[in-house]
């Protein structure tokens, strides 16, 4: 079980801090996986790669279709912003990693995926729950999301192609627009009561545990995916 702030703690810290320390154990454990480890060591082909992608795609299509029908939720709309979506830069990669290594995708059968999807249409029911999930995905690839993109780049010899993903045409510069972002969580939290707070941090927690059971389903296919 994870472990949970104390009431007194967590009334000293703004929203975003609670999100980031609450969601500390579950954040490692979903970046150390052996998938992300063995794709940043270019040991991952283009069919992993695109695997990856693939699945990627149906989180963020249900993510960005729940956020603009929540667009003007009092609290997905403070960081609601279409410059974050990803799903037309997911289907360029995807175009530039087919052609790179020949495949023809196919539909990807993906419980791993489709559960995560299905929790984000669920957490619609609540700003707050849209809100962490918004926040687990946009806010990791503006950090560690850079670093990859970069680590990318860099083991597959792209020159800058396949990885627009991680490319961003914001309205400021990337820490600026992050510590924006923050402030904006904050403003959020400062409307809620403890309990919904928390309860935002709690869904965090799901976003990254879903996190994990996707890279879990590729690490099982690491043997076909082997450069």
């Amino acid at each position: 079980m994870p472990t949970t702030a104390s009431p007194d703690l967590a009334a000293d810290l703004r929203l975003s801090e609670q999100m980031k320390q609450g969601s500390s154990s579950e954040h490692e454990q979903a970046e150390n996986s052996e998938f992300i480890s063995e794709l940043l060591a270019g040991r991952i082909n283009e069919a992993g790669y695109i695997a990856y992608l693939q699945r990627l795609r149906i989180v963020y299509d249900a993510l960005e279709r729940a956020s603009r029908a929540l667009a003007d939720d009092p609290q997905v709309s403070l960081v609601h912003d279409p410059a974050l979506e990803r799903v037309a830069t997911i289907d360029a990669d995807l175009a530039h990693w087919s052609a790179r290594g020949g495949i023809v995708p196919e539909p990807v059968d993906s419980p791993a995926a489709d559960a995560y999807a299905a929790r984000i249409t669920e957490s619609a029911s609540w700003g707050g729950h849209l809100v962490a999930h918004h926040y687990t995905r946009y806010l990791g690839d503006l950090s560690g999301g850079q670093a990859i993109g970069r680590l990318l780049d860099r083991e597959f010899e792209l020159g800058g192609e396949g990885v627009s993903m991680y490319s961003f045409e914001l309205a400021t510069a990337n820490k600026p627009y992050k510590d924006a972002y923050r402030a904006k969580l904050d403003a959020i939290g400062d409307s809620l009561s403890a309990a919904d707070r928390e309860r935002i941090v709690d869904e965090v927690r799901v976003a990254f545990r879903l996190n994990q059971q996707l890279f879990a389903e590729l690490v099982g296919l690491l043997d076909d995916y082997r450069r």
